[in-house]
C-alpha cells in the first residue's frame, strides 16, 4: 500500500536524521520548525524543537538539508489531503495517560473516519513490516530486527565518527552525561586507529620539523631496555629500567618480584630455612638479626600465599612473549 510505504519512509528518514526517540517522533508538530538568526552573519538557519519527553528538557536540533526535504514532503502530503492545512488533532500520551491539546502533528494518519497521531507501537509495526518486505537477514540467516532506538544509536555513531565532538552529540541527544552517549557509539577498532592516526598527523604538522628525527642506535637500545624483564632466581623483577635496587638484591623482600609458579618448592625451602635461622638467632640472643630475618619471612610468606591464589580453573598462565623485532628501521637501527 502506497500510504504505508510513504509513512515507513518518513519514519525511517526522520529517525535517522534526528536521533529522536519514538515518543519524540510522535510529538513533532508543524510548530516545532523554527528559525534562528546567527548573530555574526545574520544568516537564518532552520531548527527543529524537540519537546520534553524522557529527559523533560527541550532542545533544538539543526535541520540538515536531508531532514528539511523529508519534513517538507510530510507537510505537503498532509496539506494536499486536507485542503491546504495540517489538521489539528490531540495526541494521547500513553506514559502520562493524558490527552494533549490539539496541535498540527506531523506524524498523523487517517486509519478510519478521523485522523490520529501515530502511536509508538504503530511506528514499531511500520519498521517491522518494512524489514519483512525487504527480506534482509543477518549473518546467522535470521530476519533483521530494528527498533526506533537503533536509529538513535546510528545517529550518534555517524555524528561522532564524522567529527562531531562527543559532548556536542550528548547535547543534541538530550543526554545529561557523556557516559550515556558513549554507550550509544558503535565505533570499531579500525575507526579508532584511523581517527587517532589522523590526530597524530595533524599534531605533528603543527610542530617544528627539527623535533622529529630518527633515534640513534643507543637511544633505541635504551628505549627497548625499558620494556625488558630481568630474570632472577625466583621469577621476574619488575623494577623499572635504570633505577637502583632498593633492597640490595634481597629479592624475597621486594614487592616488585613476580614469583614464577614453578619456583614454589624453592620458596617453601627458603621459608623453612628462614624459620630455622630465626630460632637460632633467638637462641643466641641476636635480636637485631631476628628482626631482619622476620621481615624476610613475612615477605616470603606473603608471596607464597599469593601463589596459592593463582587460578586453578584451567585459565592459562602469563606467557612472556619477549620484545618485538623491528627489521625495517633503516641503517640507524641496531642489529638483532
Amino acid at each position: 500500500m502506497e500510504d504505508d510505504a510513504f509513512w515507513a519512509w518518513a519514519i525511517i528518514e526522520t529517525l535517522r536524521h534526528t536521533g529522536v526517540r519514538a515518543e519524540g517522533l510522535t510529538e513533532l508538530t508543524h510548530l516545532a520548525l523554527v528559525s534562528y538568526k546567527l548573530a555574526d552573519t545574520n544568516e537564518v538557519v532552520p531548527l527543529l524543537q524537540i519537546v520534553p519527553s524522557k529527559s523533560n528538557e527541550e532542545r533544538l536540533l539543526l535541520v540538515s538539508p536531508e531532514l528539511a526535504s523529508v519534513l517538507a514532503t510530510v507537510i505537503k502530503r498532509l496539506r494536499d489531503a486536507n485542503g491546504g492545512k495540517v489538521p489539528l488533532i490531540s495526541r494521547y500520551d500513553s506514559h502520562e495517560r493524558v490527552t494533549g491539546p490539539q496541535l498540527p502533528h506531523l506524524f498523523q494518519r487517517r486509519p478510519y473516519w478521523q485522523p490520529q497521531v501515530m502511536s509508538e507501537a504503530g511506528i514499531k509495526r511500520a519498521l517491522d513490516r518494512t524489514l519483512e518486505a525487504t527480506g534482509l537477514r543477518d549473518q546467522a540467516g535470521e530476519p533483521l530486527r530494528y527498533t526506533p532506538h537503533d536509529f538513535r544509536r546510528m545517529f550518534a555513531t555517524e555524528a561522532v565518527t564524522g567529527g562531531l565532538p562527543v559532548h556536542i552529540a550528548a547535547r543534541i541527544l538530550g543526554h545529561k552525561t557523556l557516559t550515556t552517549t558513549q554507550a550509544y557509539l558503535a565505533v570499531f577498532q579500525d575507526d579508532l586507529v584511523r581517527t587517532y592516526r589522523g590526530f597524530l598527523d595533524r599534531r605533528r604538522a603543527e610542530r617544528p620539523q627539527e623535533e622529529y628525527r630518527e633515534p640513534t642506535a643507543a637511544e633505541w637500545h635504551d628505549f627497548q631496555q625499558h620494556f625488558e624483564l630481568r630474570k632472577v632466581s625466583l621469577g621476574t623483577c619488575g623494577r623499572p629500567y635504570g633505577t637502583p635496587c632498593k633492597h640490595e638484591h634481597a629479592c624475597i623482600r621486594c614487592p616488585v618480584l613476580q614469583i614464577d609458579p614453578r619456583q614454589r618448592s624453592r620458596l617453601v625451602e627458603i621459608i623453612q630455612n628462614l624459620r630455622e635461622r630465626i630460632r637460632e638467632a633467638r637462641a643466641n640472643g641476636w635480636l637485631g638479626e631476628v628482626e631482619g630475618l622476620q621481615v624476610s619471612l613475612d615477605a616470603a610468606t606473603a608471596k607464597l600465599n599469593s601463589l596459592k591464589r593463582t587460578p586453578t580453573d584451567g585459565r592459562p598462565e602469563l606467557v612472556d612473549l619477549g620484545m618485538p623485532l623491528f627489521t625495517d628501521r633503516g641503517p640507524s637501527a641496531p642489529e638483532g
